[in-house]
Order: structure tokens, then sequence, then C-alpha cells
């Protein structure tokens, strides 16, 4: 059987009737790694003593039954910045090089708990500063579709490891687009969920208000089946929400059921567990998902600073959703040229913020030679940080400092409140947003570097998701000289499971299509 054409869905099923086994299942895709993971570099850390020993226990897990989650068994890559118990975290700094967390991130529990198996960490941007994953301390990682390009970032490892085949899933985190950007870039599907949904404990933060954890994969039907895994209410992250309460926001209704996709049924008076995936010839038709549905199209993301190609595909995928039964229309963001200013004042704040925790004294890099406490954390820090985290923390740093608070940092937060109120008129209208999620395909590597306002403009599209706590996926929709580019699909907080809905319905589209 040919395991690495199979979706996730399928070698789980694979695996769980015994044609395949987890060892198998796992070997298939290390030699995909092997072969080729030195031109790409989309891995930091395979430790293959632990792989084995995590490949035995849930083989069998499997054959006693304890693991029966619909993705049990399958390989799964994990960026960088997540704790992994046993597998050092880095964060693609020097700072962690040797780093080894003492306990599993909330969602690292959830996939050992499904029977996935951990293959490796992945490459990413150093501490999530970034767009390219060219700012690692190991390196950068290359777009798999064209060596020559990036993959985006700053989960550009997770997302360039599903794209080569050597994972059928990953997971990545998204401050400002760094889950969909990248899947854009490289030609598959990634999502950010809506913030909360998925708890954030374990995840080393970058900019606490804006970090989301979110799943990668081939096709939405393995990101939907990853994303149940993953969510769910955790007492240990403050900023978790229940089921009740997302119920409470969009998911009430008489019967105490909600159909998914036509695909899930959902107890939303029990938790995750509850959640099943049906067969796929009780899936609906894009024209059954659509018909009535309201989608708006910003008229500000298609003015200035887009690609031509990029426009037209974008354009072509609304056409293809409104011959489909969608209503689409145009409507005006008027705060959408300061989303991505205010966007960075904030995400700057906090890591600066954030990573003052790493000062040489505690755990992480510290110098060799110093001759005072203060030339310790100075030296530590300037050796340890590479040069887009340093630049960060003094944006940020000066952005909080006495003298400027008001000025900057207060005031972004009170145009984020605008830039919300505006996200909410919208969706009193629409049921989803779609928009552009990068203005360009990938670019060539190095052509980001010298110019870093422009890296920081490619996330015009996705920043806003993030600022407003709301739910985006990117899916692909079409290419422009042989490289891929994504279609955003923007919903209602805690509206995931519609905007999925309405992802499953574009890729139907797509599929019948071809």
């Amino acid at each position: 059987m040919d395991i690495l054409n199979m979706s996730a869905l399928e070698l789980s099923k694979n695996i769980q009737s015994g044609v395949i086994s987890v060892k198998e299942a796992v070997d298939a895709y290390l030699n995909v790694i092997e072969e080729k993971d030195k031109e790409i570099n989309a891995f930091i850390t395979i430790d293959k003593e632990y792989l084995y020993k995590r490949v035995e226990e849930v083989q069998v897990g499997i054959d006693s039954g304890k693991f029966e989650s619909k993705l049990a068994g399958v390989p799964i890559a994990v960026k960088d910045n997540i704790c992994t118990k046993g597998i050092r975290t880095t964060c693609a700094s020097k700072m962690l090089e040797n780093f080894g967390p003492t306990y599993d991130s909330f969602v690292v529990e959830k996939l050992n708990e499904a029977g996935l198996v951990i293959i490796g960490k992945t490459n990413m941007d150093e501490f999530a500063f970034g767009s390219t994953t060219e700012y690692s301390a190991f390196g950068a990682t290359k777009n798999p579709v064209n060596i020559e390009c990036v993959p985006g970032g700053s989960s550009g490892g997770s997302v360039a490891a599903v794209a080569a085949g050597m994972v059928p899933l990953a997971l990545g985190s998204d401050t400002g687009g760094s889950i969909r950007q990248p899947a854009s870039h490289c030609g598959v599907v990634g999502l950010k969920p809506s913030y909360g949904s998925v708890s954030r404990y374990g995840l080393v933060a970058f900019a606490s208000s804006l970090d989301q954890i979110g799943p990668i994969g081939k096709d939405v039907n393995d990101v939907i089946a990853l994303y149940n895994i993953i969510q769910g209410y955790d007492v240990k992250d403050s900023t978790s929400v229940s089921l009740d309460e997302m119920r409470q926001c969009n998911m009430s209704n008489e019967e105490n059921t909600v159909d998914i996709c036509g695909k899930f049924k959902i107890d939303i008076k029990g938790n995750v567990d509850n959640i099943e995936l049906a067969e796929k010839d009780e899936v609906k038709s894009a024209n059954e998902i659509l018909v009535g549905k309201k989608i708006g199209i910003p008229e500000e993301y298609f003015n200035e600073g887009i690609d031509e190609a990029v426009k037209e595909k974008v354009l072509n995928a609304a056409e293809e959703l409104k011959k489909a039964g969608a209503v689409v229309e145009y409507f005006s963001l008027k705060f959408a040229e300061y989303v991505v200013p205010t966007y960075y004042i904030i995400a700057s704040g906090e890591a600066s913020s954030n990573l003052e925790r790493f000062d040489g004294v505690k755990y992480g890099f510290r110098c060799e030679e110093y001759s005072s406490l203060d030339e310790m954390y100075r030296l530590s820090r300037t050796k340890g940080f590479g040069e887009e985290v340093k630049r960060r923390i003094l944006l940020g740093t000066f952005v909080l400092s006495e003298g400027y608070y008001d000025e900057y940092y207060l005031k972004a937060l009170k145009v984020r409140r605008l830039i919300k109120e505006e996200f909410d008129e919208a969706f009193e209208k629409y049921d989803m947003i779609l928009s552009p999620v990068a203005p360009t395909i990938a670019p060539k590597m190095g052509s980001s570097l010298d110019d870093t306002l422009k890296m920081y403009m490619s996330d015009v599209y996705t920043v806003a998701a993030n600022l407003c706590g709301l739910p985006a996926i990117s899916v692909p929709c079409g290419e422009s000289d042989n490289m891929p580019i994504g279609v955003q699909f923007i919903g209602k907080a805690f509206d995931d499971y519609k905007l999925m809905n309405m992802a499953v319905a574009y890729e139907k589209i797509r599929e019948e299509g071809e």
C-alpha cells in the first residue's frame, strides 16, 4: 500500500485495522525525511530512540483498544516552540539550544492521549519572530515546491514538512499569520483557531494575547480531525474557553447537537471526545453547504500592494463560491491600513515582556566570561539572541517605556478595539470573510532580509484575525509561476466549525473542477 499518498485519516484507519503497522508508517516517513530534509531543513530535532519507544507504545495501545481516535498511529511534526517532555525545545534559538522541558504542553498531552506519534520538532523563525523561516539559529528552511524560495514563516518548518511529504500532519503556532502564510506559500491547509479554543499552556510565548496553536495538513478533513484532538478547555490556561462558553457564543440550539460539515456530530453538552467522524458518503455537496451563505470581501485588500496573479486567483475563488450558491459582496474595512502598525506595536511590546525571562540565570544560554551580574545579563542576551529577536525586543521596550507607553502601546490597544468592533459589525451581515493570505507568492531566499518593513507588510491580510481572536484558515486556490497561492476564510469567534465547513465546500469545488 502507498502509505505516503494516504490522507492522515486513511492512514490511521489502515493502522487500526492492522493492514499497516505503526512502525511501517513511521519508517516510511523517516525515509522521506532522510531523503529530503538535508536540502529542505524542516526539522531541528528527531530523537530516534525516543521515537521508537513511542512507536512500540502506540502499537500496543492500538492493539489493546486504548487508542481509538481517528488519527491514532499517525506520525506528526511539532513546531519547536511547543514544549515536549523528553525532546528538546529550542525555539530555533541559541538561547534555548539545549533546553529540555520537564513537562508536555497541553496539545502534546492531547496528541499522546489520542495515540499520535511525534516524529520530530520543526524549524522556525527564532522565537517565532519572522515571516520566512530564515531567522533560525539552525539555518533557513527552504520551500519544497521551489527550494530557491522561502516557505514562509514562522511555522515554515512544520508547513514545509507537510508539503514535502515528510509528515502527513503538523502543529504550528500563529501570532500574526505564522500558520496561514506559509500554508499559502507551500500549497497546504493551515488553520488558526479562535483564541482560547486551543490551550497555549506549554507554548513558549511570543505575544500572549495573539498566540494560538493550530493544525496543518494536506486537506481540510485532516485538519478538522487534528483540531478535534487538540482543542478543549484547559484549567492551566487562564485564556482557555470551555465548550459551554462556546455554546453560549455561537453553538446553542434546541437539540443540543450541531451537525458539522455533514461529517461530524458534536454533543455540545459534552466535550471534544464526543466528536465522531462519519463516513465520506455522508458529506454534503458544496452547493448544500453554500446556498444562502453570505461572504464578505474587504475591498481595501485588493487595492495597492497585491500581485495581480494573487488577486486574480483569490477573486476566482470568490466567483466559484458564488456559482455554487453563496452570496458574495464587497464591503469596506476603514481601519485596514492601521492593522499592521497596531499589530507590530502590540506584538513587540508583549514579546519584549515575555523574553525578559531569558537572562542567562535560570536556564538557557549563559556567556562564559563576564565580570559582573549586569555584564552576564548583557552578554548572554547579546550572544544568545539573533538579530531579528533583538530588533523586536528593542522596539517593544521602546513602546512600553515611560513617556512613550501612552503614545504608542495604549493607542494601539484602543485601535485594536476599533478593529475588533469593525469585524463584529461585518459579521452581523456576513457568515464569512474572504481575503488573500499573502500579497505575493513565496519570495526568493534572502530577498526579505534586506527589507524588514517589506517582510512585516507581508502579514497585512493575516494579523487582523489575531488582533480580534478570530478563526482563519488558508486553503490552496491556484498557482502563479508554478508557486502555490492560498485563499483565506475568516470566521466569527468560536465559529471554527462553520469556518472549516466553508473550507470543505471550497475544497470540494476545487476537486470537482480538476
